[in-house]
């Protein structure tokens, strides 16, 4: 199973993108891909099984201390404002299996 997960400040914001990622997913029959937003506060919970970690632009200023967080035990980067926007879910699951294939 592979694990990507969105953060963000409350977790809420991401979802409706973690849907159009889904749906992504499911488009190119990737059933072993696991998508999840969920708060930044949780994140040193769930840390050990992510895969990826992809940051909502609004907390982009966060992305020093996510990076302290996660320890290098996965990639981790800021979804592009455009495709956040715009609820590119295609765009951001390109994203996130492009940094996991270059980890």
């Amino acid at each position: 199973m592979t694990n990507i997960y969105l953060v963000c400040n409350a977790g809420m914001s991401t979802s409706i993108l973690v849907k159009k990622m889904q749906e992504a997913a499911a488009k190119k029959n990737l059933a072993d891909v696991h998508i999840e937003a969920f708060s930044v506060e949780v994140l040193d919970e769930r840390i050990d099984t992510a895969d990826c970690v992809l940051l909502g632009p609004q907390i982009r200023h966060m992305l020093g201390d996510v990076k302290k967080v996660v320890g290098g035990k996965c990639p981790v980067d800021v979804i592009d404002m455009r495709d956040y926007g715009m609820i590119r879910g295609d765009k951001v699951l390109d994203k996130a299996l492009k940094m996991i294939e270059a980890a």
